[in-house]
């Protein structure tokens, strides 16, 4: 389905991390706040509406930290919303860093849907790019984990994939990432390539983070169509996020348009995994688009901003036009192209290239592949 059609609430649990992956799009943001959780009554609050005005009943923990640093906290709202559901089931979804310990895996075991490890490959590479905050590699705790919860689900409905971010690091060794995922038994995988952290400022206004970035996306297109057929071969599901709407026609390219519900920790609602802070979301702010009011214990929203989001759909995006991909894409991430641009309509060219490229090279190949899946759709959307 296309990526907007993944409905859900999300929860952004903590800023706390015990890791400091190399490219973490908010770590400097987050190393100048006190640590901050979110409140259980903004969640609670959150579940109450979401529930009460969507037939969804999908909730995810995701960051800006390492969501099971908040153990307790995603138990107590994991509970509150089956509670608020009745009698019908909640699915449930985790992106993790997998460093977690023997007795929270024990639960997810028992308690999530869905869990998405960011791994980013073999320990070679993984190690460089998200160690410890001490600097000692993270690699062997997670694949521990991983192979535990596979071979403990029995028959559990459980999903344990990878969620890859490519640099120029491991970008050459995809092929070799699709084996080792492999061989501890993970079958699905979605890669992202490396993208600008988000600053103060617009990534464009920014000379010294652009003297610091640098990601070869010829590179990643190349790599990628060999890894997804070699994937193929070997049972492996191997998506890229630049073809995340390949199985489906969209105008809209991402969640955050539509919008789905993302809880800050400082009692925001944000549209986009990006934007974890309400309060300095600066040149983000576009996509804080309600927050928490303690007197009423509602959330308040903004008009104009959401209407805004709305509007963030192909018909309106001008250099989308006569793209033979738009309706496939729909001008790509919007919170990266408004990191980069500064402007919610702004443009991405290099990956715009790319996803011309994936198209013109795998799109009629991932259609076809597609068809033994239910509605022809990727079996697990991106995280």
């Amino acid at each position: 389905m296309p990526h907007c059609n993944k409905q859900m609430i999300s929860f952004f649990l903590t800023t706390k991390c015990r890791l400091r992956c190399t490219y973490c799009y908010n770590q400097a943001e987050r190393e100048k706040l006190e640590e901050k959780s979110l409140p259980l009554q903004i969640a609670k609050a959150g579940i109450d509406e979401y529930f009460a005005n969507n037939d969804s009943r999908h909730i995810r923990f995701y960051g800006p930290g390492e969501p099971t640093e908040e153990f307790e906290l995603m138990q107590q709202i994991t509970d509150y919303a089956r509670q608020k559901s009745g009698n019908v089931a909640i699915t449930t979804e985790l992106q993790t860093n997998g460093t977690f310990s023997s007795n929270i895996r024990d639960w997810i075991l028992k308690n999530i849907d869905i869990v998405w490890i960011s791994f980013d490959g073999t320990p070679e590479f993984h190690d460089k790019q998200r160690p410890f905050v001490d600097n000692a590699p993270s690699s062997p705790i997670i694949e521990d984990n991983i192979k535990w919860l596979l071979n403990n689900k029995g028959e559990q409905k459980l999903m344990v994939g990878g969620r890859v971010t490519i640099t120029d690091l491991n970008n050459e060794h995809q092929k070799q990432m699709v084996d080792y995922f492999k061989k501890m038994g993970i079958k699905h995988v979605w890669s992202d390539p490396e993208f600008p952290p988000v600053g103060k400022k617009p990534f464009c206004h920014d000379k010294k983070a652009q003297a610091r970035y640098h990601f070869n996306m010829d590179d990643y297109v190349k790599n990628y169509v060999e890894a997804y057929r070699y994937a193929k071969q070997k049972g492996v599901f191997y998506g890229s996020f630049l073809a995340c709407n390949f199985d489906s026609i969209t105008k809209i390219n991402c969640r955050c348009c539509t919008p789905v519900p993302h809880l800050t920790p400082d009692g925001y609602v944000s549209a986009c995994d990006l934007v974890v802070f309400g309060a300095k979301a600066k040149h983000m702010k576009c996509f804080i688009y309600g927050r928490y009011d303690k007197v009423t214990k509602k959330f308040k929203y903004y008009p104009e901003t959401l209407k805004a989001l709305q509007d963030r759909n192909v018909d309106n995006l001008i250099h989308c036009q006569n793209c033979p991909v738009k309706l496939h894409c729909s001008g790509y991430c919007p919170g990266e192209v408004v990191n980069e641009t500064g402007k919610l309509d702004g443009v991405k060219p290099y990956a715009c290239n790319a996803v011309r490229k994936l198209y013109k090279e795998l799109y009629n190949e991932i259609t076809e592949d597609l068809k033994s899946e239910k509605d022809g759709l990727y079996p697990y959307p991106h995280p």
